[in-house]
């Protein structure tokens, strides 16, 4: 379904002290941009921010960032993250093809990407978050011994990504075709995967880490 422009939205998040709307003049410097030395996690298309909202709500010790190109979206995460209060979090309105420009070595030790688009066309691939093109640039961000959680209900996706993973040098710590049956209990279930769950859909999930 197609999402109605909010054009209120923008000018709600540019007025915000949560949202960076000039993330590239941060670029080796999230530290400071968060006041701490802090492990800095990453969520790669983060929608209405039920999922970052809620980690970074459990886990004050560590610093956020969620990036999703759609303002009418990322307008309801803002509003989660400043009900909830969390300092410990940032969000940037931007195409994600264009993180390199953003991090720098060593600047993230974790990714997750929930639920993003299966782009199962053959001709369509490279689009996809956990592609060997995509992987090879959080490469060039990630620090030694770094994790990708990965959440899909798209077999195709999720078989394919398995191979993405191992060709660029990922080592596969858990995987699962099945989450919720898994006992995985670190899990925060997204808006998606609550809707979908009910329908009787699984989740498969891996965590991939770079140790080198």
């Amino acid at each position: 379904m197609r999402l109605r422009k909010k054009w209120w939205a923008r000018p709600e998040m540019e007025a915000s002290d949560y949202v960076i709307t000039e993330p590239v003049e941060i670029k080796g410097n999230w530290k400071n941009e968060f006041g701490s030395g802090k492990a800095i996690y990453l969520e790669l298309g983060c929608g209405r921010g039920r999922f970052i909202s809620t980690r970074a709500e459990q886990n004050k010790d560590i610093n956020y960032i969620g990036i999703d190109l759609k303002d009418e979206v990322l307008i309801y995460a803002l509003r989660k993250v400043e009900e909830k209060q969390l300092p410990n979090v940032r969000l940037i309105p931007m195409n994600i093809s264009g993180i390199q420009e953003v991090f720098d070595k060593d600047e993230i030790e974790r990714i997750y990407i929930n639920f993003c688009n299966p782009w199962p066309k053959v001709r369509h691939n490279k689009r996809r978050l956990t592609h060997t093109g995509f992987l090879e640039v959080y490469k060039g961000f990630l620090k030694p011994g770094s994790e990708i959680w990965f959440k899909t209900d798209d077999h195709g996706l999720f078989d394919d990504s398995v191979v993405y993973f191992e060709e660029s040098g990922f080592r596969l710590r858990y995987i699962t075709y099945d989450l919720n049956k898994s006992g995985f209990e670190e899990n925060v279930v997204t808006e998606y995967e609550e809707k979908f769950t009910a329908l009787g859909m699984q989740t498969m999930f891996l965590i991939a880490v770079l140790d080198k």
